[in-house]
This record gives C-alpha cells, structure tokens and sequence, in this order.
C-alpha cells in the first residue's frame, strides 16, 4: 500500500500514520524526519539543504524529491509506505507522481483527515499550552490553516481528478478514525 496522508496540523495525521504503519506493515516517512536524518548524516543533498537552512531558506522542492527517491529505493518500501506532510502544493504533487511512475511505485491512496477549523484550532492551541509555547495563538494558527487550505486544495483536487482519494471525517476517538481510514482503504466492491 501506498500511501499519501493529507490533513491540515493538528488533523491527526502523524498519530495515525504511526497506526497506520503498524497495521500495513509499510514505513511511515515524514519529509521534515528525512530532511533532519540526512542533515544528520551527512549525505551529499544532506549537506545541500543544511546550507540552504543555514541561509535561512527553504529546502528546494529538487532537494526534498531527491531524498524522497533515495529513501524509496531502500529495501523496506517494496511493500510501499505512507507518505506524511508532502505534497504540500500542486507542483509537489505532480513532480511525485511522476517520481513514482517512473519508479514504477505509483500512489494506491490519497487519504484527507477533514477536521472543522475551530476544532484544529482547538487542539493546537491546546497542544501549544501544554508544550508551554506562546506563538500558536488561535489568530496565528487560523493564518496557518487558511495558508494550508490555500496550497494544499489543489493538491487534494490533483488525487481526486486521478481517482485516488478518500475524504475520512477526522473527528472522533482515535480507534473511530483509524477504522474509518483502514475502511477508506478497502477496495470498492465490484459492480455487475
């Protein structure tokens, strides 16, 4: 199974793609975990994207899809992987899936978490207090959610036009979630 998770912060998709990855037996790759390990290692777009950060920049969409395909040539993906926090915008998405057919691994599944703004907003204000930090205010985390919502709708209509995506309710405890994703997973029954 492969995977593409899509929710905005504060949407759950971290806790369930931990879940998740129990379940299918596929690795969960976070592109911000994968840009901190090859910094951390010192691989050779490792050191291009420290120097970019060093800059104070953001790294290249060229960067982050090389290491995307590094990380997919490893032996653990052949079964696929869940992909969490990219693509972001419509550019991403087309230059990954492009990355995958030509690695011959191409998306089974577009998952997005909806959650209601004021409840996100909730939980990371929430999340803010009991990590003691001061920046999430609800005016900060409501810009937040309207830039999400601004990058990633296309991204969301890039896998619905492909036929790949599911809409899962993201409210709930995180047994109904959870079911409900492994439910938007199941095959369509066939008609005839």
């Amino acid at each position: 199974m492969r995977l593409v998770l899509l929710g905005a912060p504060g949407s759950g998709k971290g806790t369930q793609a931990a879940r998740l990855k129990e379940h299918l037996q596929v690795p969960h790759i976070s592109t911000g975990d994968l840009l901190r390990a090859e910094v951390a290692a010192g691989s050779k777009l490792g050191l291009e994207a420290k120097e970019v950060m060093a800059r104070g920049n953001l790294v290249s969409d060229e960067i982050l899809l090389g290491m995307l395909e590094d990380r997919f040539s490893r032996p653990d993906t052949a079964r696929g992987f869940i992909l969490d926090g990219y693509p972001r915008n419509l550019a991403q998405a087309a230059a990954l899936d492009s990355l995958l057919a030509r690695i011959a691994q191409p998306v089974d599944c577009a998952v997005q978490l909806e959650v209601p703004t004021e409840l996100l907003v909730d939980r990371i204000a929430g999340r803010a207090k009991a990590e003691g930090r001061a920046d999430d205010t609800p005016e900060s985390v409501r810009t937040r959610l309207r830039v999400y919502d601004e990058q990633t709708a296309p991204v969301v209509d890039f896998y619905r036009q492909h036929g790949q995506l599911s809409v899962v309710d993201g409210v709930g405890s995180l047994d109904d979630v959870f079911n409900r994703i492994i439910e938007a997973l199941q095959p369509a029954p066939a008609v005839g």
